[in-house]
């Protein structure tokens, strides 16, 4: 920001004049005491920061990218969630995007998709009986609101609907099954006993949450055998053509997306997760999968898409290598190169919903956290603005560059908390591509 010009308003024209007023809000606050002299890294951010209110600036940022991950520094924050509805809405209307894509089941995708597209059911009641166990924190009104959106969206454009996707593998639902096995039936039906064999076990019933707990407490031996069962009938479905007659070729492309699905949450089950090595494996696999499962949607469907997971999921770097061997933003970023861009998010004060690991049970609560202390990441950027605003961090001063390019402490806040490691040192600018950062966050509002 000119901020020369700021101070002769009157020899601006009128475009000029409404970006001063945009960009009041980024001049940078008084330095704090006892930070050295020398450029001042508040000020060089403010220099290339653009407030969140106008998503204009976004458009020449993403360019020509066919997926932006958008980040998220708490896994329950009502900003975070809004910022992403406003996104994905500008994209949509500006950019062409079609798919908005969450860290979701697969299966709870499918039954969103479905209702966004044609309003069949009951969307409160698929959130309710699908957001369950660690999906909980997405059971909110921010994402109930973003799903009528979509829905009266796609109510006014049916020639060009909107989409959404669940890219995850923390649970199969019955919709699954019962599509893969429908398709069986009416293309491969020498196949469907076998089919039935094979997924017996696997298929869910009851409550997702009761469902996925038991699950875990499976003896290994056992989740072992119904992974190699639910891989044995993907092979099955992969060895054999498609049907006859139009359509056939992109009906079996997706019974085989969605057995390969399945076959994802046996396999993420097979990890040994009693072991700091098991549950590095499970991660890995994990993001890689998501990543791939991302990507799959994206080819096949030609859409642009939002995707909308954690800062520790969309970015490059792992702020935790031995838990979360590599992120599934990194694997994006091989599949898909400057096809992908990251979006992080960071916050200085506020709260948001966690499971509460002090707790019997580790309920859902509110918790509400002060600012981190001067050398952290977040004092300094809550220096730039009074408001949230964007940061292209590929295009800043050497000096911005310079501070974005040091890690720092910054918030890292998923499902539980307190937890180790929900403070993490960061790089920034290698982390991600663009950031968002809200001086001030409060608790999503749960349904």
């Amino acid at each position: 920001m000119n901020l020369s010009l700021r101070r002769r308003p009157s020899r601006l024209p009128l475009v000029g004049l409404l970006l001063a007023a945009c960009l009041g809000a980024l001049a940078p606050a008084a330095r704090a005491a006892g930070v050295p002299a020398g450029p001042d890294p508040a000020r060089e951010l403010a220099r290339s920061a653009r407030p969140l209110t106008d998503l204009r600036p976004l458009d020449r940022m993403i360019g020509s990218a066919k997926i932006v991950g958008l980040g998220e520094a708490t896994h329950s924050s009502a900003e975070f969630f809004t910022a992403k509805h406003r996104i994905f809405e500008h994209l949509v209307e500006s950019r062409g995007f079609t798919t908005f894509a969450l860290e979701a089941p697969w299966s709870t995708g499918l039954l969103v998709d479905d209702w966004v597209r044609t309003g069949r059911g009951d969307i409160k009641a698929i959130m309710r009986d699908e957001f369950q166990e660690s999906y909980r924190l997405w059971n909110t009104e921010e994402y109930l609101d973003l799903f009528r959106w979509m829905r009266e969206y796609n109510r006014l454009h049916p020639d060009r609907p909107v989409h959404f996707m669940g890219n995850d593998l923390g649970y199969a639902g019955p919709n699954l099954f019962d599509t893969v096995t429908s398709y069986v039936a009416r293309v491969h039906p020498d196949l469907l006993p076998r089919f039935r064999e094979l997924y017996r076990d696997s298929r869910p019933t009851g409550e997702v949450e009761a469902w996925m707990k038991g699950y875990m407490e499976k003896p290994r031996a056992e989740r072992r055998r119904m992974a190699d069962e639910v891989n044995r009938a993907l092979a099955l479905l992969e060895r054999r053509g498609p049907g006859e007659g139009p359509g056939a070729r992109e009906a079996q492309a997706w019974a085989v997306q969605h057995a390969r699905a399945i076959a994802q949450v046996g396999t993420e089950y097979a990890h040994d997760l009693t072991t700091p090595e098991g549950v590095a494996a499970a991660m890995l696999y994990r993001d890689r999968t998501m990543a791939e499962n991302t990507v799959w949607w994206q080819r096949r469907t030609g859409d642009r898409m939002v995707l909308s997971a954690h800062n520790g999921h969309v970015g490059y770097e792992t702020p935790k290598p031995d838990q979360y061997p590599r992120l599934q933003g990194a694997f994006l970023r091989d599949l898909l190169g400057r096809d992908y861009l990251s979006v992080g998010a960071s916050f200085g004060r506020g709260s948001f919903n966690a499971h509460d690991t002090g707790a019997p049970g580790e309920p859902i609560r509110t918790f509400t956290v002060a600012p981190l202390g001067p050398d952290s990441s977040a004092a300094t950027l809550d220096r730039v603005a009074s408001g949230p605003f964007w940061l292209d961090m590929r295009h800043t001063t050497p000096a911005a560059r310079d501070w974005l390019g040091a890690a720092r402490p910054v918030r890292h806040i998923g499902t539980v908390f307190p937890w180790p490691g929900d403070t993490v040192p960061m790089r920034l600018s290698t982390a991600y591509d663009l950031l968002i950062h809200f001086p001030r966050i409060s608790a999503a509002r749960l349904r």
